[in-house]
């Protein structure tokens, strides 16, 4: 059985990544601030590590608890927050991992990222391009480390299942939406490519409407 760690994994997408890779028979280890939120990590008996991402030190902890050879997924934001975790949470990650055996790392960004910003609206810079520029400083500090990395830019998230029709691009515009459990199997087909290794992606499901 595999492991995998899933980063923010107490609601959102990463308590869509938990239930999706639980389905799939890894071993979950679900890494959050607050665990509790999320009532089905109890339920299904998955391990829990309860770690801030913005304090250092409990960042090397939470990694120093994980098996070794560990996949990591990160789905870790923090959007209006007054303590973001989405740039400096990912540094200590990232730094972390690079000292442990866990050399595969998964990081869930969104469109509007590194060179995607040029595709953000106006209003979409106003409104959330804090949280998109903080990702971006994340990618950055990924991308120029050790480690065997892949980025995911989904685009806007909405509840919901697989769906089989989100399309995976690279270097070109896109725009849309796709349901938390399609990134979910998305980020499961990255993980299985090897050639997905030190690449960034874009997803969004052209079924869908906004």
């Amino acid at each position: 059985m595999k492991n995998i760690a899933i980063w923010g994994a107490s609601s959102g997408l990463g308590a869509a990544m938990s239930d999706y890779y639980f389905e799939q028979g890894f071993n979950v280890i679900a890494i959050a601030r607050n665990p509790a939120k999320n009532p089905k990590l109890a339920d299904n008996q998955i391990t829990t590590i309860t770690c801030d991402a913005t304090d250092k030190a409990q960042v090397q902890h939470a990694v120093s608890l994980i098996p070794d050879n560990t996949i990591n997924l990160s789905t870790m934001g923090s959007f209006n927050s007054d303590k973001p975790v989405d740039y400096i949470g990912h540094r200590y990650l990232v730094d972390a991992l690079e000292q442990s055996t866990s050399k595969r790392l998964l990081l869930i960004t969104s469109l509007g990222c590194g060179d995607s910003w040029q595709y953000l609206s106006e209003r979409a810079k106003i409104g959330f391009g804090g949280a998109v520029r903080e990702k971006t400083l994340a990618e950055a500090w990924l991308q120029s480390s050790s480690l065997e990395f892949s980025i995911l830019r989904p685009g806007g998230l909405k509840n919901g299942a697989v769906t089989h029709s989100a399309e995976v691009s690279q270097h070109r515009e896109v725009h849309g939406v796709v349901t938390r459990g399609e990134v979910a199997r998305i980020s499961h087909e990255l993980l299985l490519d090897s050639a997905s290794i030190g690449q960034i992606f874009q997803v969004v499901d052209p079924s869908l409407s906004y």
